[in-house]
């Protein structure tokens, strides 16, 4: 599985970090900026950078984004058709397994401004654990979504 990351300033800290965490765990993980740290960046400038090519192969790679809330960031990711993004800036870990078993997503937007390293190590490794149900009314809810336009 390919895993595109991407943050603005906010979280670019926190991005290169989950980088080699999830390098030295075996992982593919891929870079897709800020490659350096620029305090007046948009997160709307590099946030498609991770969901395009994850566009390309929606059934065998995945998206961790960042920011300093994870929400704009996630409004950006949303935008893209096929793309369900989450986001999680602390508390019950539950809710990034429900995430994947309920609705598939498939993008992970963390608030680095929320989450020390070692917990967003943690969301990070939950969330790429837990997988789709495939229940009948999880699919039929997520086609529905699709439709919505």
């Amino acid at each position: 599985m390919k895993i595109y990351l991407a943050s603005d300033h906010a979280g670019f800290q926190l991005k290169n970090e989950l980088v080699s965490h999830l390098k030295r765990k075996g992982m593919d993980a891929i870079d897709c900026g800020a490659m350096v740290y620029d305090e007046n960046d948009d997160y709307t400038e590099w946030i498609p950078k991770a969901i395009k090519p994850l566009l390309a192969d929606l059934r065998h790679s995945k998206a961790i984004i960042l920011g300093g809330s994870g929400q704009g960031e996630a409004m950006v990711a949303n935008r893209f058709p096929g793309i369900r993004a989450t986001v999680y800036y602390g508390g019950d870990k539950k809710i990034l397994e429900l995430s994947r078993e309920h609705n598939d997503a498939n993008v992970l937007s963390l608030g680095a401004r929320f989450l020390s390293d070692d917990e967003a190590k943690e969301a990070v490794d939950t969330w790429l654990a837990a997988s789709f149900s495939n229940e009948e009314r999880h699919v039929r809810r997520n086609k529905a979504i699709e439709k919505i336009s």
